[in-house]
């Protein structure tokens, strides 16, 4: 189920030249195609890792993946561009959660570290590798059958992780709603990461001059409001002492930085592909195999072995530098590559160091002293994450863009200016590597296991 939520962003994007031209979308309203499904996700997050917490982590868990696998049903099918936006939304909200409480569940099954540290090599191979095999699927599907099967595919695959669930997930009680249930605080943390999700997703295309711009103020105001109410609500839904853990929030923003590096550069290279060195969409989508299969190498079989003896913090500052490195090689793409000499390199890095990455600032980002606040954490994780590649994307792609823009007003061909677009925007990726390092090794302490206590 992991798997299938990272990969449905990619394989969605990969389709919506089909999907386009088959409901007779506006340009201008395609982009809500993905934007409606991030803005479901994005909002549920905080609040669905709490739910765990207090209802139990397998109902909130299963209930996600049953909307999520309807929704998709229902996205297949949809008629019209209005139906397939609506039906994205509530996919998204059972996207958010089923993944905010995944990690919490991995985190609370595997107490032994070594277990745990092959489980969380299986999450971050999930989540490193899910973009690629996203766009790899996205492109053979939508080339070999329809793009109603990027939606289709979802169905049986959710059907078979809701019996696993039933049949193989422990039923865990929950603390309760009495617990932590702070309904003021939880309509300000949704209302305020929705409008802030919709706020970067819109202002991308339209600039930071437009009225979109506000959306964001308002969101930041009701975020605001969020940590007021959590400072003097009775029971909070995320008391501030939780946020005061240095390694659980250092975890958490280099979660961001990384995301925001990584995710975008899977999207761009993708497009550096097909618009500079001309590929076809097949062609590029098989070209970024290389990418996951490093990623899943290190995760599967170097982070479990490592993790127990080096810690979270030497893996970060390792794994972080084989990224910045690759990024780096990406900034030096031409405009006519040799594969195994100018691309292969670059994303063999950039896959490696995540492959060990994601795993460590997974664990990093779960460091709590009581495992019943592991689904807490673990919508608090995922937010942060969704936070760092959608701010990523949007960041990264609209530098290529207007760079690229200002060439051509000077006279440039399209080519080499597009070119340069992307090698920019891989160059503020290899920056965002280099800062979240760099935290990795100040602010982490030197080796800081998970906590191994198990609930109440």
């Amino acid at each position: 189920m992991q798997t299938m939520i990272v990969i449905d962003v990619s394989i969605v994007t990969v389709a919506l030249p089909s999907i386009q031209r088959d409901l007779d979308i506006d340009q201008s309203r395609l982009s809500w195609v993905i934007n409606a499904y991030t803005i479901g996700f994005d909002g549920l997050l905080l609040l669905a890792g709490r739910l765990g917490d207090l209802i139990g982590r397998k109902t909130v868990f299963i209930a996600g993946v049953a909307a999520f696998t309807g929704a998709s049903a229902l996205s297949g099918l949809a008629w019209s561009q209005e139906v397939l936006i609506a039906t994205r939304f509530f996919q998204g909200v059972g996207a958010g959660l089923a993944y905010a409480v995944a990690i919490g569940v991995v985190i609370t099954l595997f107490t032994e570290p070594r277990e745990r540290g092959r489980a969380l090599g299986l999450v971050g191979f999930a989540q490193a590798a899910g973009a690629s095999a996203g766009i790899v699927l996205g492109g053979v599907i939508s080339h070999a059958m329809s793009w109603h099967w990027v939606f289709y595919v979802n169905v049986p695959i959710g059907i078979v992780a809701s019996a696993l669930a039933v049949r193989l997930i422990p039923r865990d009680r929950g603390l309760g709603l009495r617990a932590g249930l702070d309904v003021a605080g939880a309509a300000l943390a949704t209302a305020g990461l929705m409008l802030g999700a919709y706020a970067v997703v819109a202002v991308g295309p339209h600039g930071w001059n437009s009225p979109h711009a506000l959306v964001g103020l308002a969101s930041l105001a009701l975020l605001g409001g969020f940590v007021l109410r959590q400072a003097t609500a009775r029971v909070p839904l995320i008391p501030l002492a939780f946020l005061r853990n240095r390694t659980l929030a250092g975890g958490n923003i280099i979660h961001i930085l990384t995301t925001a590096s990584t995710v975008p550069f899977t999207i761009l290279i993708a497009l550096y592909f097909q618009q500079v060195a001309g590929y076809s969409p097949v062609d590029a989508a098989f070209s970024l195999m290389p990418l996951a299969i490093a990623s899943a190498l290190t995760s599967l079989t170097l982070y479990p072995r490592l993790a127990a003896r080096f810690g979270s913090r030497s893996l970060l500052v390792t794994g972080l530098t084989a990224v910045t490195c690759g990024l780096l090689l990406a900034t030096r793409l031409p405009t006519d590559p040799l594969y195994a000499v100018d691309i292969l390199p670059a994303i063999t890095l950039v896959g490696a160091g995540s492959g060990i990455v994601m795993p460590a600032v997974i664990a990093t980002s779960m460091t709590v002293p009581d495992l019943r606040d592991a689904g807490l954490a673990s919508g608090v994780a995922a937010t942060s994450g969704t936070v760092g590649d959608t701010a990523g994307i949007v960041t990264l792609t609209t530098a290529a863009a207007a760079h690229t823009a200002t060439l051509l007003s000077g006279g440039s061909q399209p080519v080499p200016a597009l070119n340069d677009g992307f090698r920019l925007a891989f160059g503020i990726a290899a920056a965002l590597a280099a800062l979240a390092a760099a935290m990795a090794s100040l602010v982490l302490r030197r080796h800081a296991p998970l906590s191994t206590s198990v609930p109440r």
